[in-house]
């Protein structure tokens, strides 16, 4: 039986430059015809996907610049208009300001320029509060070194005010319940 199908592949078989070839048109074709086909496709198919890969790469890259520089842009627009809201809110105050020192400039009477001097300041102390910033309470309470600044020491008048804040000589202020400003103090020893 090993003899007639080594015939029959014999007989439907060509030999081309020592290589042989299977001429069947019913047996299968051999696989050293279709492997060096199959290896082209497999490191070109490799080739393509491998330049994908760098065209999402680049791509990625490129978005990525974008966004850094978009974002460092508006980073900037932000931080050169973030105080326009509180820059506009005192405006009114300035009005104020210039309308106070013209009637310092008009009028002798200094009930009214004094009147009208502390209208604005309380207009200011007003605004600011509206805008989350309060000021610090830092007289007769213990020097916190979170909070305050001692300037310098001085003997207390009493043994209770040892440790205390006898003086304020620059007011501490807080925005939106956090601190902004040191309170610089006398503290008694």
């Amino acid at each position: 039986m090993e003899n007639t199908e080594s015939k029959q592949n014999t007989e439907n078989s060509d030999i081309i430059d020592g290589m042989e070839l299977n001429t069947d048109e019913n047996a299968a074709g051999t696989s050293h015809l279709n492997e060096p086909v199959s290896e082209e496709n497999e490191v070109e198919k490799l080739k393509t996907e491998i330049q994908e890969q760098k065209d999402k790469y680049l791509r990625l890259m490129a978005e990525f610049d974008n966004f850094r520089r978009r974002t460092a842009k508006e980073r900037l627009e932000l931080m050169q208009t973030a105080g326009k809201e509180v820059i506009v809110s005192l405006l009114d105050v300035l009005d104020d300001c210039d309308r106070a020192e013209k009637q310092l400039q008009e009028s002798d009477n200094l009930a009214v320029q004094k009147e009208g001097i502390l209208l604005v300041f309380n207009k200011l102390r007003s605004t600011l509060q509206g805008k989350g910033v309060k000021p610090m309470e830092s007289i007769h309470t213990d020097f916190d070194v979170e909070k305050h600044e001692a300037i310098t020491e001085i003997p207390a008048p009493t043994p209770k005010m040892q440790g205390k804040v006898i003086d304020e000589v620059v007011k501490g202020y807080y925005l939106n319940d956090k601190l902004i400003r040191f309170a610089k103090v006398v503290v008694g020893k």
